[in-house]
């Protein structure tokens, strides 16, 4: 179990780690569905703010999806129900809130405390005010505790159904590894593009990779990146009629932030909306992409995965395709 502790004070914050190699081997799987999280909280003793806090945390609608969703699906208990009872204990996603006198005012962080993959952060408040505050500073961490967990559990589900020829497909031809259940195809390569999809009558999970040689580091501002993936899009992702092609949605503004990506010196997260240009032909659909600096800083390799699922919310979808792309784990790439 790996456990992280952060601290809350005006002028510090620390981080400790407790690693036990072994506890995991022997604990029972965790149980519950994608961006699934349980809250354990005593709401009927909280104030009006404080519960719209919470909610506003965890169940505001998550950004550059074409209809909202909200950002977890959340199962609500009190922190009583889930210390004495061992089906709570089970869940995937975990966050305890709770206020006592003499709690330290503190943020824990557990990796597979009760069972295993499973994230539990503990917001231990000796006040209503100590909470709001710990959730309001604390809020990335947790939220991105919990993602980095669902890119995890992810991969090895996609792991345990794994297309060994696709994947070593792509290791040969870019010199990295990505993880792809059998439900996925090679669809098409184009030079230092790969495109790779699962498609069913009903949905459509994509993967575009493009390798660019990097020249400086201009190419990862966030104009040239959108601009870059709609040069691969026009050129390479034909809509239906074979007239149409697929562009990114500029009249949805696009979240960009640096994020720590799988050994990348340097890497830009974009989310957004992909649509059809060229045509009355109406399909759009959500999309997330890395843009990264190769190790060995003579490569930018971008991953964009996108949705199609016109019938279905398509959160839980982008996560696979996310998780897919988080996946990624660096071999050597050969230079041409």
């Amino acid at each position: 179990m790996k456990k992280y502790v952060l601290f809350f004070s005006a002028a510090l914050i620390l981080l400790g780690c407790d690693n036990r190699q072994n506890d995991a081997i022997l604990q029972k799987s965790s149980s519950g569905k994608t961006l699934e999280v349980l809250v354990a909280a005593d709401k009927g003793g909280l104030s009006a703010e404080t519960c719209e806090l919470i909610d506003s945390v965890f169940l505001q609608p998550q950004g550059c999806l074409p209809q909202p969703e909200p950002r977890f699906s959340v199962v609500s208990v009190p922190v009583s129900s889930l210390r004495n009872t061992h089906m709570f204990q089970m869940h995937r996603n975990i966050v305890i809130l709770e206020v006592k006198d003499g709690n330290p005012d503190k943020v824990y962080i557990d990796r597979d405390k009760w069972a295993a993959p499973q994230v539990v952060a503990d917001v231990a408040a000796s006040s209503e005010a100590s909470l709001r505050d710990l959730l309001r500073k604390f809020e990335p961490n947790i939220v991105n505790a919990i993602y980095n967990a669902e890119h995890q559990r992810m991969a090895k589900a996609f792991n345990n159904s794994r297309n060994v020829p696709l994947m070593n497909r792509v290791k040969e031809k870019f010199g990295f590894l990505l993880t792809f259940s059998e439900e996925f195809m090679w669809a098409k390569e184009d030079g230092d593009f790969a495109w790779i999809r699962k498609e069913t009558k009903d949905i459509s999970l994509d993967v575009l990779v493009s390798v660019t040689p990097y020249r400086s580091q201009d190419q990862l501002l966030p104009e040239k990146i959108h601009n870059r993936f709609d040069t691969v899009m026009r050129r390479e992702v034909p809509g239906p009629s074979g007239v149409s092609y697929m562009a990114t949605d500029r009249r949805v503004e696009m979240e960009t932030r640096q994020v720590d990506f799988q050994g990348s010196s340097y890497c830009i997260e974009t989310r957004g909306i992909w649509h059809l240009r060229g045509t009355d032909e109406r399909m759009a659909g959500p999309f997330v992409a890395y843009s990264m600096l190769s190790p060995d800083k003579k490569f930018i390799v971008e991953l964009i995965g996108f949705v199609y699922a016109p019938r279905f919310d398509k959160r839980d979808y982008l996560m696979q395709v996310e998780g897919i792309c988080n996946s990624l784990r660096w071999t050597t790439r050969e230079e041409k």
